[in-house]
């Protein structure tokens, strides 16, 4: 093959089938074909004249696909970051975070109590968990299938998925923590230590049923005990930053040495 174009006994070779061509200058050929329409007007022409049957099959599936072609509009293109970094139906449950957030801020403005904890620091470690369960919930993505069947669909694309709930969440994070004056520290190193121990335990049982039994951890034995007796919990006291970031570690060292069981269809569920 020349620096620009193949040769005409190649693409000759290649069209009569010939097994006698090396591998490594078969790949660079059709390699070639699919950037060369010069090339590719070659291999069309002796494809004419060797196999003159298959030429005239072809010209007759054409014939009958033109008026479909004509009539039917081409689909819309999702958007890129759509469709390659978030579930289809992830906007809307990114939005009920959102107001969930929103309210506990309108609680702690309501009830400025000295010593009573945050609610919005409360509920921060477990913000992004719905929005992880559900790019992960096969009942709610009507492309699961299609998803889960393609070459990315392990660590790859739980890594897309989960960045993408991140980048929402975080800066909503930062915004109502603001709002709240609680500690940026508390909120996100928590946040993130949850979000890398989902991952983690989604390797086991399935990322989204991992979510929802952190999150209902959460919620039943620090959420619920704090609300009813108004003190600050040991886990979010400044002295527990240490510890949020050695389980973050742990989550990210975990997921990363299980990379092999996101491919799996278990960790869909």
């Amino acid at each position: 093959m020349s620096e620009t174009h193949a040769s005409a006994q190649l693409i000759d070779r290649y069209v009569g089938g010939d097994t006698a061509i090396p591998g490594d200058e078969l790949w660079a050929l059709e390699a070639h074909l699919e950037n060369c329409p010069v090339c590719r007007g070659r291999l069309a022409e002796i494809v004419a004249e060797q196999t003159p049957d298959v030429t005239s099959m072809l010209s007759g599936i054409w014939s009958e696909l033109e008026p479909l072609a004509v009539s039917t509009p081409a689909p819309v293109r999702r958007r890129r970051w759509v469709a390659t970094w978030a579930s289809p139906t992830l906007v809307p449950w990114l939005g009920m975070t959102a107001l969930v957030m929103g309210l506990a801020l309108l609680v702690d403005w309501a009830d400025s109590t000295a010593g009573r904890p945050s609610l919005v620091q409360l509920l921060a470690p477990v913000a992004p968990l719905l929005g992880v369960a559900v790019s992960w919930a096969r009942g709610l993505d009507p492309a699961y299938e299609l998803t889960s069947a393609t070459p990315r669909a392990g660590l790859y694309l739980v890594l897309r998925r989960t960045m993408a709930v991140l980048a929402v969440v975080i800066p909503l994070l930062l915004l109502v923590g603001w709002a709240a004056e609680t500690s940026v520290a508390l909120s996100l190193l928590p946040c993130l230590a949850f979000t890398s121990a989902t991952l983690a335990l989604g390797g086991v049982i399935g990322v989204s049923r991992a979510a929802i039994v952190l999150a209902s951890a959460w919620v039943v034995l620090v959420v619920g005990p704090v609300l009813a007796g108004s003190m600050i919990p040991l886990v979010l006291d400044p002295a527990g930053l240490p510890l949020w970031g050695a389980a973050f570690v742990l989550g990210v060292v975990t997921v990363g040495a299980r990379s092999g069981a996101y491919t799996r269809l278990g960790s869909h569920r």
